[in-house]
């Protein structure tokens, strides 16, 4: 039986990891559960998982919520703090980091702290501070198992491989709705079309990040910290069917591919069982239903967003912090009809050049550029 805390129970992967829990309860049990806001969903769940700890982290949600688990024996507390605690809990053996942004960070954090294992879906917190993240899981013997559906698929066909046989990798992208769009087209997409993922179900702003390329972006900086790779070692391939997970080259120029239907339920799994594979019920992949496996090259002039984040992690210190915070804030702001969708990069490009970059940065000092990065962010939205 393993205990898990799940930060972000409410959100896309929070709910798809309950179900993978609800499907195996003698392999799992739910000792946490965190929501930002969706109280009446974090209810539920707490009364069908009985957790031991649940956060709420709005403040004005936390009567209700408290109110309603009352006499269940849960502890309810509130507040971004609180985060820590749940993802520090004594009972917990693994942390899986789903809550949206950079406020996964010090979460993270507190859970490598306490030599709890990772099952890490907030890509945000190796963007914002890589270095720092990775650093602390060696010192504490915390391993971080990925559940992006790319970087589970290059963990996979890395597991049994000798270290340093890894020669490059391709992380592949759908392309999202847009593609094969030229920028004429994409100056007057609507956040109606934008949310429309032809392949996944997301959340609102990973679905913007992926009709950007922003959320590819991301993974690549992400992919670095995870695999210990330089940045011409990293390859992005628009792959519609998105059957094709991602793909390991090695350096005797052979390769492996990770396959199987677009399903977060998969990579989930895989990384709640790690190092075992389990049986599942998930409908399977057959080559007959896709007799055409397609893919093409990225489009870096309609898509800046993917050359953005390479220039950021080629830059590295605190320029991925920077890009990060400068696209939660225009990504927002695209989602409440204040800022076009072309127009994202322009402020994150601003953001890049007048917010100072710091090379050796430390925890104050990527906190601090989160903050500043997110207040310029939001003096440019508004102009």
């Amino acid at each position: 039986m393993k205990n898990i805390s799940i930060l972000g129970s409410t959100g896309s992967v929070g709910t798809q990891t309950l179900e993978v829990v609800r499907a195996n309860p003698e392999r799992y049990r739910v000792v946490a559960l965190t929501g930002q806001s969706n109280d009446e969903l974090l209810i539920r769940q707490s009364l069908e998982f009985h957790p031991e700890l649940v956060v709420i982290t709005d403040e004005g949600k936390y009567l209700k919520v408290k109110e309603a688990l009352s006499g269940k024996g849960i502890r309810v507390i509130t507040g971004e703090a609180s985060l820590v605690e749940a993802a520090a809990l004594t009972s917990a053996h693994m942390v899986l980091t789903a809550v949206v942004g950079s406020a996964g960070l010090r979460p993270t954090i507190a859970a490598i702290e306490a030599g709890k294992d990772i099952a890490l879906a907030n890509k945000e917190t190796l963007v914002v501070a890589g270095e720092l993240i990775t650093a602390l899981a060696k010192k504490h013997a915390v391993k971080i198992i990925p559940v992006d559906s790319e970087h589970s698929a290059i963990f996979q066909c890395l597991v049994g491989e000798e270290e340093h046989s890894l020669e490059k990798i391709y992380l592949t992208a759908s392309g999202g709705p847009f593609r094969g769009k030229d920028r004429e087209f994409l100056a007057g997409v609507t956040k109606a079309q934008a949310l429309k993922h032809p392949n996944w179900v997301m959340g609102a702003k990973i679905t913007i990040d992926s009709a950007s390329m922003m959320n590819k972006g991301l993974e690549v900086i992400e992919a670095k910290w995870l695999f210990g790779l330089a940045a011409d070692q990293i390859d992005v391939i628009v792959h519609p069917q998105s059957i094709v997970h991602s793909i390991a080259q090695f350096k005797d120029g052979s390769m492996k591919a990770q396959m199987g239907l677009p399903d977060m339920k998969l990579p989930i799994h895989y990384a709640l069982a790690y190092p075992e594979r389990v049986d599942t019920k998930f409908p399977r992949f057959n080559f007959l239903d896709y007799p055409e496996l397609t893919f093409f090259p990225p489009d870096p002039v309609s898509f800046r967003n993917l050359d953005i984040a390479f220039q950021a992690m080629r830059k590295g210190g605190n320029m991925p912090c920077i890009v990060n915070a400068a696209n939660e804030v225009v990504v927002n702001a695209f989602l409440q009809d204040r800022l076009g969708f072309l127009e994202m990069s322009d402020v994150i490009e601003r953001c890049m050049s007048e917010v100072p970059f710091i090379g050796e940065p430390g925890l104050v000092n990527y906190l601090e550029t989160d903050e500043h990065t997110r207040i310029f962010a939001r003096q440019l939205v508004t102009k």
